[in-house]
Protein backbone atom coordinates (compact mmCIF):
# COMPACT_ATOMS: atom_id res chain seq x y z
CA UNK A 1 0.00 0.00 0.00
CA UNK A 2 2.83 2.40 1.02
CA UNK A 3 4.49 1.84 -2.53
CA UNK A 4 0.90 2.39 -4.29
CA UNK A 5 0.59 5.47 -2.26
CA UNK A 6 4.05 7.19 -3.49
CA UNK A 7 3.65 6.38 -7.02
CA UNK A 8 -0.23 7.87 -6.78
CA UNK A 9 1.85 10.98 -5.39
CA UNK A 10 4.46 10.87 -7.76
CA UNK A 11 1.99 10.66 -10.72
CA UNK A 12 -0.13 13.59 -8.90
CA UNK A 13 3.54 15.56 -8.71
CA UNK A 14 4.24 15.15 -12.45
CA UNK A 15 0.56 16.38 -13.24
CA UNK A 16 1.43 19.56 -11.21
CA UNK A 17 4.54 20.12 -12.97
CA UNK A 18 2.93 19.68 -16.10
CA UNK A 19 0.29 21.76 -15.59
CA UNK A 20 2.29 24.37 -13.88
CA UNK A 21 4.92 24.25 -17.02
CA UNK A 22 2.07 24.65 -19.50
CA UNK A 23 0.90 27.44 -17.83
CA UNK A 24 4.25 29.37 -17.50
CA UNK A 25 4.82 28.98 -21.56
CA UNK A 26 1.58 30.93 -22.31
CA UNK A 27 2.20 34.32 -24.03
CA UNK A 28 0.18 36.94 -22.60
CA UNK A 29 -2.22 37.29 -25.78
CA UNK A 30 -2.74 33.52 -25.09
CA UNK A 31 -3.80 34.77 -21.34
CA UNK A 32 -6.14 37.39 -22.42
CA UNK A 33 -7.98 34.79 -24.66
CA UNK A 34 -7.95 32.24 -22.07
CA UNK A 35 -9.56 34.84 -19.45
CA UNK A 36 -12.61 35.35 -21.77
CA UNK A 37 -12.71 32.65 -22.73
CA UNK A 38 -13.61 31.51 -19.13
CA UNK A 39 -16.50 34.49 -18.54
CA UNK A 40 -18.27 33.04 -22.03
CA UNK A 41 -21.07 31.56 -20.28
CA UNK A 42 -23.92 29.52 -22.39
CA UNK A 43 -26.61 31.43 -21.05
CA UNK A 44 -27.57 33.37 -17.92
CA UNK A 45 -30.51 35.03 -16.20
CA UNK A 46 -29.63 37.48 -13.70
CA UNK A 47 -30.90 40.79 -11.37
CA UNK A 48 -28.08 42.94 -10.45
CA UNK A 49 -27.67 46.93 -8.68
CA UNK A 50 -25.76 49.47 -9.95
CA UNK A 51 -24.93 51.94 -7.17
CA UNK A 52 -22.93 55.12 -8.41
CA UNK A 53 -21.11 57.31 -5.84
CA UNK A 54 -19.93 60.76 -6.45
CA UNK A 55 -17.29 62.83 -4.89
CA UNK A 56 -19.33 63.92 -2.01
CA UNK A 57 -20.30 59.84 -1.57
CA UNK A 58 -23.66 60.83 -2.92
CA UNK A 59 -25.25 57.46 -4.10
CA UNK A 60 -27.86 56.63 -6.75
CA UNK A 61 -28.94 53.09 -7.19
CA UNK A 62 -30.35 51.18 -10.20
CA UNK A 63 -31.65 47.92 -10.67
CA UNK A 64 -31.39 45.85 -13.82
CA UNK A 65 -32.43 42.47 -15.18
CA UNK A 66 -30.04 40.79 -17.53
CA UNK A 67 -29.81 37.81 -19.90
CA UNK A 68 -26.95 36.25 -22.66
CA UNK A 69 -26.50 34.00 -24.13
CA UNK A 70 -23.54 32.43 -26.31
CA UNK A 71 -23.70 31.67 -30.53
CA UNK A 72 -21.51 30.43 -33.02
CA UNK A 73 -19.66 28.04 -30.61
CA UNK A 74 -18.81 30.80 -28.45
CA UNK A 75 -17.57 33.12 -30.93
CA UNK A 76 -20.91 35.60 -30.11
CA UNK A 77 -22.26 36.72 -27.02
CA UNK A 78 -25.65 38.34 -26.90
CA UNK A 79 -26.84 40.47 -24.14
CA UNK A 80 -30.13 42.45 -22.76
CA UNK A 81 -29.96 44.59 -19.85
CA UNK A 82 -33.02 46.13 -18.98
CA UNK A 83 -33.29 48.99 -15.82
CA UNK A 84 -36.62 48.09 -13.89
CA UNK A 85 -35.72 50.80 -11.03
CA UNK A 86 -35.90 53.81 -10.35
CA UNK A 87 -38.97 54.87 -11.88
CA UNK A 88 -36.37 57.66 -13.99
CA UNK A 89 -34.35 55.02 -15.51
CA UNK A 90 -37.23 52.25 -15.70
CA UNK A 91 -37.22 50.39 -19.04
CA UNK A 92 -34.72 51.93 -20.53
CA UNK A 93 -32.67 48.88 -22.25
CA UNK A 94 -29.20 48.04 -23.44
CA UNK A 95 -28.76 45.03 -26.30
CA UNK A 96 -25.22 44.19 -27.23
CA UNK A 97 -23.87 41.74 -29.79
CA UNK A 98 -20.13 40.83 -28.51
CA UNK A 99 -18.62 39.73 -31.00
CA UNK A 100 -14.87 37.46 -30.63
CA UNK A 101 -13.01 38.40 -33.95
CA UNK A 102 -15.09 41.88 -35.21
CA UNK A 103 -16.52 45.14 -33.85
CA UNK A 104 -19.53 44.76 -31.45
CA UNK A 105 -23.13 45.71 -32.04
CA UNK A 106 -24.91 47.70 -29.27
CA UNK A 107 -28.21 49.46 -29.33
CA UNK A 108 -29.52 51.46 -26.42
CA UNK A 109 -33.59 51.98 -25.94
CA UNK A 110 -35.24 55.43 -24.41
CA UNK A 111 -39.16 54.96 -23.21
CA UNK A 112 -38.82 58.70 -22.52
CA UNK A 113 -38.12 59.40 -26.51
CA UNK A 114 -39.87 56.01 -27.65
CA UNK A 115 -36.85 55.41 -29.96
CA UNK A 116 -34.09 52.66 -30.36
CA UNK A 117 -30.55 54.64 -30.98
CA UNK A 118 -27.42 52.97 -31.91
CA UNK A 119 -24.05 52.58 -29.88
CA UNK A 120 -21.44 53.75 -32.45
CA UNK A 121 -17.72 52.81 -31.92
CA UNK A 122 -17.01 56.32 -31.56
CA UNK A 123 -19.24 56.57 -28.24
CA UNK A 124 -17.86 53.39 -26.69
CA UNK A 125 -15.11 55.13 -24.19
CA UNK A 126 -18.54 57.34 -23.23
CA UNK A 127 -20.11 56.73 -19.33
CA UNK A 128 -22.50 53.90 -18.68
CA UNK A 129 -26.19 55.49 -17.69
CA UNK A 130 -24.00 58.26 -15.28
CA UNK A 131 -21.53 55.36 -14.60
CA UNK A 132 -17.42 54.92 -14.00
CA UNK A 133 -18.24 51.93 -16.17
CA UNK A 134 -18.08 52.94 -20.27
CA UNK A 135 -19.73 51.21 -23.19
CA UNK A 136 -16.94 49.49 -23.81
CA UNK A 137 -17.01 48.31 -20.27
CA UNK A 138 -20.02 46.33 -20.87
CA UNK A 139 -18.95 44.10 -23.54
CA UNK A 140 -15.45 42.20 -23.95
CA UNK A 141 -12.72 43.95 -26.61
CA UNK A 142 -11.17 42.44 -29.67
CA UNK A 143 -8.44 40.89 -28.78
CA UNK A 144 -6.98 41.20 -31.98
CA UNK A 145 -6.88 45.31 -31.59
CA UNK A 146 -4.42 45.38 -28.67
CA UNK A 147 -0.92 44.81 -28.29
CA UNK A 148 0.05 42.70 -25.30
CA UNK A 149 3.45 42.47 -22.92
CA UNK A 150 3.78 40.12 -19.85
CA UNK A 151 4.87 42.06 -16.38
CA UNK A 152 5.94 41.17 -13.04
CA UNK A 153 3.56 38.46 -11.49
CA UNK A 154 1.49 39.92 -8.37
CA UNK A 155 -0.90 38.98 -5.65
CA UNK A 156 -3.82 40.41 -6.34
CA UNK A 157 -6.65 40.11 -3.40
CA UNK A 158 -5.00 37.14 -1.74
CA UNK A 159 -4.94 35.68 -5.53
CA UNK A 160 -1.65 34.69 -7.63
CA UNK A 161 -2.33 36.81 -10.63
CA UNK A 162 0.06 37.50 -14.64
CA UNK A 163 0.18 40.94 -14.47
CA UNK A 164 -0.41 42.17 -18.68
CA UNK A 165 0.06 45.40 -19.95
CA UNK A 166 -2.14 46.24 -23.15
CA UNK A 167 -2.35 48.65 -25.39
CA UNK A 168 -4.23 49.89 -28.13
CA UNK A 169 -2.82 49.28 -31.74
CA UNK A 170 -3.34 52.64 -32.94
CA UNK A 171 -5.19 55.73 -32.41
CA UNK A 172 -8.27 54.92 -33.51
CA UNK A 173 -8.47 51.84 -31.16
CA UNK A 174 -6.99 53.97 -28.44
CA UNK A 175 -9.71 56.68 -28.85
CA UNK A 176 -12.32 54.32 -29.01
CA UNK A 177 -11.57 52.45 -25.61
CA UNK A 178 -10.81 55.58 -24.01
CA UNK A 179 -7.42 54.71 -22.77
CA UNK A 180 -3.75 54.66 -23.71
CA UNK A 181 -2.66 51.41 -21.80
CA UNK A 182 -4.20 49.33 -19.53
CA UNK A 183 -2.60 46.67 -16.90
CA UNK A 184 -4.91 44.04 -16.16
CA UNK A 185 -4.43 41.41 -13.64
CA UNK A 186 -5.34 37.60 -14.48
CA UNK A 187 -5.58 34.66 -12.32
CA UNK A 188 -3.37 31.88 -12.68
CA UNK A 189 -5.54 29.68 -10.92
CA UNK A 190 -9.00 30.11 -13.36
CA UNK A 191 -7.90 33.16 -15.43
CA UNK A 192 -10.79 35.50 -14.16
CA UNK A 193 -9.57 38.97 -14.26
CA UNK A 194 -9.06 40.42 -10.91
CA UNK A 195 -8.19 44.01 -11.20
CA UNK A 196 -7.54 46.37 -14.00
CA UNK A 197 -5.79 49.79 -14.10
CA UNK A 198 -6.60 52.39 -16.88
CA UNK A 199 -4.24 55.02 -18.44
CA UNK A 200 -5.85 58.24 -20.03
CA UNK A 201 -4.62 59.41 -23.34
CA UNK A 202 -2.05 61.76 -21.31
CA UNK A 203 -0.47 58.19 -19.86
CA UNK A 204 -1.85 59.92 -16.23
CA UNK A 205 -4.15 56.57 -14.15
CA UNK A 206 -7.24 57.57 -14.15
CA UNK A 207 -9.55 54.41 -13.11
CA UNK A 208 -9.03 51.32 -11.52
CA UNK A 209 -11.71 48.07 -11.66
CA UNK A 210 -11.61 45.62 -9.03
CA UNK A 211 -13.02 42.47 -9.32
CA UNK A 212 -14.28 41.85 -5.01
CA UNK A 213 -15.93 38.35 -6.05
CA UNK A 214 -16.48 35.88 -8.35
CA UNK A 215 -18.27 32.69 -9.17
CA UNK A 216 -18.08 29.12 -10.85
CA UNK A 217 -21.55 29.42 -12.80
CA UNK A 218 -21.18 26.67 -15.68
CA UNK A 219 -19.03 23.77 -13.37
CA UNK A 220 -18.50 21.58 -16.63
CA UNK A 221 -17.06 23.97 -18.70
CA UNK A 222 -15.56 25.89 -15.53
CA UNK A 223 -16.69 29.51 -16.97
CA UNK A 224 -17.12 31.82 -14.58
CA UNK A 225 -18.95 35.12 -13.82
CA UNK A 226 -17.20 38.26 -11.98
CA UNK A 227 -19.87 38.89 -9.07
CA UNK A 228 -18.96 42.32 -7.95
CA UNK A 229 -17.16 44.87 -9.72
CA UNK A 230 -15.90 48.27 -8.62
CA UNK A 231 -15.12 50.96 -10.79
CA UNK A 232 -12.99 54.15 -9.38
CA UNK A 233 -11.86 57.08 -11.41
CA UNK A 234 -8.61 58.38 -9.25
CA UNK A 235 -8.74 61.50 -10.53
CA UNK A 236 -12.43 62.77 -9.47
CA UNK A 237 -13.13 60.53 -6.65
CA UNK A 238 -16.35 58.91 -8.51
CA UNK A 239 -17.08 55.41 -7.79
CA UNK A 240 -19.47 52.56 -9.67
CA UNK A 241 -20.21 49.23 -8.38
CA UNK A 242 -21.82 46.66 -10.00
CA UNK A 243 -23.24 43.73 -8.08
CA UNK A 244 -24.42 40.44 -9.53
CA UNK A 245 -27.51 39.84 -6.59
CA UNK A 246 -29.37 36.82 -8.18
CA UNK A 247 -27.84 34.35 -11.25
CA UNK A 248 -28.74 31.10 -13.00
CA UNK A 249 -27.52 29.20 -15.68
CA UNK A 250 -30.01 29.10 -18.34
CA UNK A 251 -28.43 27.80 -22.42
CA UNK A 252 -32.38 28.19 -23.47
CA UNK A 253 -32.83 31.83 -23.34
CA UNK A 254 -35.57 32.19 -26.17
CA UNK A 255 -33.69 33.90 -29.16
CA UNK A 256 -36.24 36.23 -29.57
CA UNK A 257 -35.01 38.71 -26.27
CA UNK A 258 -31.64 39.75 -28.23
CA UNK A 259 -33.58 42.04 -31.16
CA UNK A 260 -33.73 45.53 -31.59
CA UNK A 261 -37.81 44.47 -31.51
CA UNK A 262 -37.92 42.75 -28.07
CA UNK A 263 -35.48 45.61 -26.46
CA UNK A 264 -38.19 48.42 -27.17
CA UNK A 265 -41.27 46.17 -25.67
Amino acid sequence: MGHVRKLFILAMLVNFIFHLSAQEALTAKQIQQRSIDATRVDGTEAISTLTIINEKGEMRIRKMATVTKLYDNGSLEKKLVRFIAPADVEGTGFLTFDHADSDDEKWMYLPALRKTRRIVSSENAKSFMGSEFSYADMSIPTVEDFAYRLLTDEIVGGEPCWSIEITPNDEDIEDEYGFSKKISYISTHDFVLRKAVYFDRYGEEEKVMEVKAVREIDPQKHTYRMMEIEMTNVQDNRRSILTIDQIQFNPSIPDDYFTTRYLAR
